[in-house]
């Protein structure tokens, strides 16, 4: 099998994978207790575009994003296509045949084998970048094992190239509720105490492996919405109701139009980052009407006409509400439904982590996002679990008063950090 690094997002990967092997110098991460953290081998790839790894991760975003809101099309949604993408591979990082080719399709794998493990890290790289003045971003891979179990060497060195990961021992099997306890802490940490309780002592139940990634972001606008110009008025909710939502006004932000939704594009500090605010062309329907797909595609169209100066619908102002939104979910039965189903089979292979390791028997994701004058804080984390076997003219005016979707992303390479959908700013 092929070791194949896959990208580098912010996720929490819970699953059964082996401790005790590896190679690399041991140790803990400043200021955190806990366990002996122990590296694999990092290897240094050649240098390539990670704008691949982006789109990758958009579409398979939105894939998530569009299956989500029609199971819950009167639910606010937020997610991180960065850390899920990121936390499914590492554990692709560990899956042979079957279960790789599914994967593969539902993540958008862009390539296999030396090149894809060049992109992850070129992806990593390009992450860290969007660390800045006015911008925080920043994330953090682990990996955790039962001490009763081993994980193969070629894996932890996979992992240490793709997410400078290392591995460090908790009683997964034997107490899970110290193991929950100790992961939950980290994460926790990562996440600025944004999300403090993805994991459960039943949760873990049968894990044998626990690989974290955890993602936070607080970025400022290049120019905040004044306090003054917020007040409240009408939100049409995707269930047809009418709340009132305290909206941000501003003015002058590049606009498109493409496929029936409209774009606002609202950079942050240092122009590497922006949120694009996307609204589509009416109301809400019944049913599953009010969940119209976002494809990829359409994404792309309003991407390209934001970026390219004349193209684009001109400058625009913009009324957005305030919204502070958080998610949680089980992503088992929605990525079998994107075809990911062998993964969580008895016929799943993941012997690249360990001969002892069985299924994926939990995905859990977990995001907050909130939106105010100053700009945006978010944080995401992802628990993937497997189975051990054992004084211009006014401007036009887009007001977002209907449900809308939020997308977050590296401006340079496409990497979509964060992607909401507001279905009724009035709940969290």
């Amino acid at each position: 099998m092929s070791r194949v690094a896959t990208w580098v997002a912010m996720a929490v990967v819970v699953g059964s994978l082996a401790a005790g092997c590896g190679s690399g110098p041991a140790g803990r991460p400043a200021g955190a207790a806990g366990p002996a953290i122990v590296h694999g081998v990092a290897l240094i790839e050649p240098s390539v575009s990670p704008a691949p790894y982006g789109a990758a991760d958009m579409a398979f975003g939105l894939d998530v994003l569009n299956a989500w809101c029609k199971q819950s099309p009167q639910a606010n949604i937020v997610l991180s296509p960065a850390s899920l993408a990121s936390g499914l591979g590492m554990a692709y990082l560990g899956s042979g045949r079957s279960t790789a080719r599914a994967m593969a399709g539902v993540l958008h794998l862009p390539a296999a084998g030396a090149t894809l493990e060049a992109g992850l890290q070129a992806r990593a790289r390009a992450l860290r970048a969007l660390d800045g003045p006015g911008v925080t971003v920043s994330e953090a891979d682990q990996v955790w094992a039962d001490p009763s179990l081993s994980t193969l060497r070629s894996y932890l060195d996979a992992i240490a190239t793709g997410y400078d990961a290392g591995l460090g021992q908790v009683p997964l099997l034997t107490k899970p509720d110290r193991a929950a306890s100790q992961i939950n802490a980290a994460i926790a940490s990562a996440t600025r105490g944004h999300i403090t309780n993805l994991l459960s002592a039943g949760s873990l139940q049968g894990a044998g492996w626990l690989l974290t990634d955890a993602l936070y972001l607080h970025a400022l606008w290049a120019s905040p919405f004044e306090p003054a110009m917020t007040y409240p008025a009408q939100f049409t909710t995707a269930a047809g109701q009418r709340v009132q939502a305290h909206y941000l006004h501003g003015g002058y932000f590049e606009s498109a139009t493409a496929d029936g939704w409209t774009a606002v594009s609202l950079p942050y500090q240092g122009g590497r980052l922006a949120m694009t605010a996307l609204l589509p062309s009416s109301a809400p329907g019944p049913g599953s009407a009010s969940c119209p797909d976002l494809p990829t595609a359409a994404v792309a169209a309003l991407t390209s006409r934001l970026g390219s100066s004349g193209s684009g619908s001109g400058d625009a102002g913009v009324a957005l509400p305030k919204v502070s939104l958080s998610s949680t979910a089980n992503m088992v039965n929605l990525l079998s439904g994107l075809g990911m189903g062998v993964a969580f089979s008895p016929q799943a292979d993941f012997t690249g982590i360990s001969p002892q390791a069985a299924g994926i028997g939990l995905i859990v994701h977990a995001a907050t996002l909130q939106v105010d004058e100053q700009g945006t804080v978010a944080s995401a984390a992802t628990a993937v679990g497997i189975g051990a076997a054992a004084a211009e003219p006014a401007p036009q005016t887009v007001v977002f008063d209907r449900p809308y979707v939020l997308l977050i992303t590296d401006t340079a390479t496409g990497e979509p950090l964060f992607l909401a959908r507001v279905a009724n700013p009035d709940l969290p």
